[in-house]
């Protein structure tokens, strides 16, 4: 394999290790938010920003670890052949499925970009009664996509040296 298509993979995957790393302590910021709702709602206090505040981070935090997850491999698999094959032919079938991810990918990204670019331009806010604007989160989202079709490149690069026989070590 050229030496570029190996740097790319080193530096995605150090880059989205270390953002899935950090993005891991968000559940905490989840935990917190919503322990928050539930002594406020104790003290007959509710707060009316919880609930969606919850959705944003738990958004945030699945778009963010998505390409980590995807990196260590900690996707869901039906395993009823896979498991028997050599690593070069498991390489070969995710060559083909990885493809379909990046359609899938392509089209998330898409319309991630189309949907962001219009709540940046007409200051778009959440139907709620807080109303937040919608702009950070739909940048996150983004972004997550954006890491991801990044990591699913690395893979590709990684699966195709391992079914022509030369692995990236």
């Amino acid at each position: 394999m050229p030496d570029a298509l190996k740097t790319y993979v080193r530096v995605v995957d150090a880059f989205n290790r270390r953002v899935g790393r950090i993005v891991m302590y968000g559940i905490f910021v989840l935990m917190g938010i919503l322990l928050y709702s539930s002594a406020s709602k104790m003290m007959l206090l509710p707060a009316n920003w919880t609930l969606e505040m919850a959705q944003f981070v738990m958004a945030a935090y699945f778009l963010l670890g998505g390409a980590y997850s995807l990196q260590l491999d900690s996707h869901v698999r039906m395993d009823l052949l896979y498991s028997k094959w050599s690593p070069r032919t498991k390489a070969a079938v995710d060559v083909v499925t990885i493809l379909m991810l990046f359609v899938y990918l392509f089209f998330m990204l898409y319309g991630g970009v189309s949907s962001t670019a219009y709540a940046l331009k007409f200051g778009e806010t959440s139907y709620s009664a807080w109303s937040p604007y919608m702009a950070p989160i739909k940048i996150i989202m983004v972004v997550g996509i954006f890491l991801t079709f990044l990591q699913a490149t690395s893979i590709l690069i990684k699966d195709v040296a391992t079914a022509i026989g030369r692995p990236l070590a």
